[in-house]
């Protein structure tokens, strides 16, 4: 489980934030999470829960999650496509010459705090 390391990963990174702004307290934090991540965002709220008993500055802090839509572009026509729909092959014109373009990364998109 690989959740258990991007909550530690994203805790210190909100703390380090939090450090340089004078927070006391975060209320949530909203993380972006790409539909081919791998990650299972239930998974990732659980462990929150179970790290923030533990965090001060976390403590009764949410997670919120925003799925980020994945995206593979053909390198023959240029075109992008949704990457779920349709897998590796182009629905455009039938490559299998494609990349992902999005739809592996995590971001921190929000701290809500004071």
């Amino acid at each position: 489980m690989h959740e258990l390391g991007i909550v530690t990963y994203v805790a210190n990174a909100v703390d380090k934030i939090a450090a340089e702004n004078h927070v006391e307290k975060v209320f949530s934090v909203t993380l972006e999470i790409g539909e081919v991540s791998g990650v299972v965002p239930e998974y990732l709220v659980d462990c929150w829960k179970y790290f923030c008993k533990k965090h001060p500055l976390l403590v009764d802090s949410q997670l919120v999650w925003e799925p980020i839509v994945a995206l593979t572009q053909c390198l023959d026509c240029n075109k992008t496509y949704e990457t779920l729909a349709h897998g590796k092959i182009c629905p455009h014109c039938a490559s299998g010459h494609t990349v992902l373009a999005r739809g592996r990364e995590i971001n921190i998109k929000e701290i809500e705090a004071c």
